[in-house]
């Protein structure tokens, strides 16, 4: 499946966006959706999922209370919701997915979307 991220900006703290990630070329339907997140320097973060079975939504420890994922079978979108964003929020934001149940662990999805850049300023 072919993934394309979009939505980040610079924004202040405080303020919220909200990503998309358009999906093509698959069965949509079928995929579990994760987002994960790189600011410069640091590793890859996990940051949320959608499981594609039955929608149970999950979150990294550090966005729980001000991220939302949710999705859009019928145009083939998953969001996430980011409110009350903090500067330590900056980077870039990947949408993946895989054919099976969410995993945290970024070496386990087959195919990425090419990021979109969150910077939140102070």
């Amino acid at each position: 499946v072919q993934l394309q991220a979009s939505g980040g900006g610079l924004v202040q703290a405080g303020d919220s966006l909200r990503l998309s990630c358009a999906a093509s070329g698959g069965t949509f339907s079928r995929q579990t959706i994760a987002w994960f997140r790189q600011a410069p320097g640091k590793v890859r973060e996990w940051v949320s999922c959608i499981s594609a079975r039955d929608g149970t939504t999950y979150y990294g420890d550090s966005v729980k209370g001000r991220f939302a994922i949710s999705r859009d079978k019928v145009k083939n979108m998953v969001y996430l919701q980011i409110d009350n964003l903090k500067p330590e929020d900056t980077g870039v934001y990947y949408c993946a997915a895989r054919q099976r149940v969410c995993n945290s662990d970024w070496l386990q999805y087959s195919d990425w979307g090419q990021g979109t850049l969150v910077t939140v300023s102070s």
